[in-house]
């Protein structure tokens, strides 16, 4: 069999780069796959490793998926009782956002880093459009980099049409297969275009009608930097929901907040809501930890918790 790549998915067909020749062959697969238990809507992802055989010239069909040293996986936005997977293998993911046009969630980036953390995946997150900022907008973004910074995060802030941050961006990029990631409008491929402007990654603008970005990316795709490494470039995500995770996965997977669960009364398995002697509580009340986080945090315990009851009874 042949080794390869797979560096895009396109939903019923995979482009995989062979190792022996780097030239790249259409390939198809047959049969349902699982992952930790759970449907998944595409059984391959960009970045996978692949056994493939020929069938003709030109496209073959994928015999085997290597071992995954991690993944990025979400809830499919068309069946909750599936997920679908975004990467696999890959060394960092940069998630990029703006504080205006659109406005900022801080509650859409905590639900993306819910999709990394379990997997112990480097984050950073990229603020871009940082020259449409008015000085509220700056003021806003200062009080954010310091929320997550605050946790590990590294935050930085771009503008394409100033050159800002760039370089920095670029360093982070350099010799890394780096999952990119945002909501639609924020600027993502015209950020990676500045920077690297062969790719030609197609660019949208924000919608009059919504105030939100359009989608531009179709399908997830691996492209190779100048500089080494490789990109992965995803559609924008609208929304994300979580029927695969549980409310303990939730609660360790806010890393400040496990972080301090050894000091709660009940340990591991504290939700962080209404335990006496909580220590997340605690440090809530003294500000070590941040109230628009922890807002974040209880919003999605209780959608979790809501779509586990409704499943729980839905054949009453």
């Amino acid at each position: 069999m042949i080794k390869g790549t797979v560096i895009k998915s396109t939903g019923n067909w995979y482009a995989v780069r062979r190792d022996d020749s780097l030239s790249v062959v259409n390939c198809r697969i047959i049969g349902k796959f699982r992952l930790d238990n759970l449907n998944v809507t595409n059984p391959v992802a960009v970045g996978d490793y692949v056994e493939f055989e020929l069938e003709a010239e030109d496209n073959g069909m994928i015999k085997k998926i290597g071992k995954r040293k991690n993944y990025v996986a979400r809830q499919s936005p068309h069946n909750r009782h599936d997920v679908h997977l975004l990467a696999a293998n890959i060394d960092q993911v940069v998630l990029f956002a703006t504080i205006i046009e659109p406005s900022v969630k801080l509650g859409f980036i905590d639900r993306f880093l819910l999709m990394t953390e379990p997997q112990d995946i480097p984050t950073v997150l990229v603020f871009n459009k940082c020259d449409i900022y008015d000085p509220e907008a700056m003021a806003t973004f200062e009080v954010v980099r310091d929320i997550y910074e605050q946790i590990g995060y590294t935050v930085i802030l771009t503008s394409t049409t100033q050159n800002i941050g760039l370089e920095d961006l670029t360093n982070i990029l350099k010799n890394k297969t780096t999952l990119l990631s945002g909501q639609s409008g924020v600027g993502k491929s015209s950020a990676i275009n500045a920077i690297q402007s062969q790719l030609e990654l197609r660019t949208g603008d924000i919608s009059d009608h919504s105030g939100k970005g359009q989608h531009t990316t179709t399908f997830a795709e691996m492209f190779p930097l100048d500089f080494g490494g490789y990109l992965i470039d995803t559609p924008g995500i609208k929304a994300l929901t979580f029927n695969n995770l549980r409310k303990m996965d939730v609660a360790h997977n806010f890393r400040e907040f496990f972080k301090l669960s050894d000091n709660c009364k009940f340990g591991g398995s504290c939700t962080h809501r209404n335990e006496p002697g909580c220590a997340v509580k605690n440090a809530l009340e003294t500000e070590e930890i941040s109230p628009l986080r922890y807002g974040s945090y209880l919003q999605i315990l209780e959608e979790v918790e809501d779509i586990k009851y409704w499943e729980r009874h839905k054949e009453l």
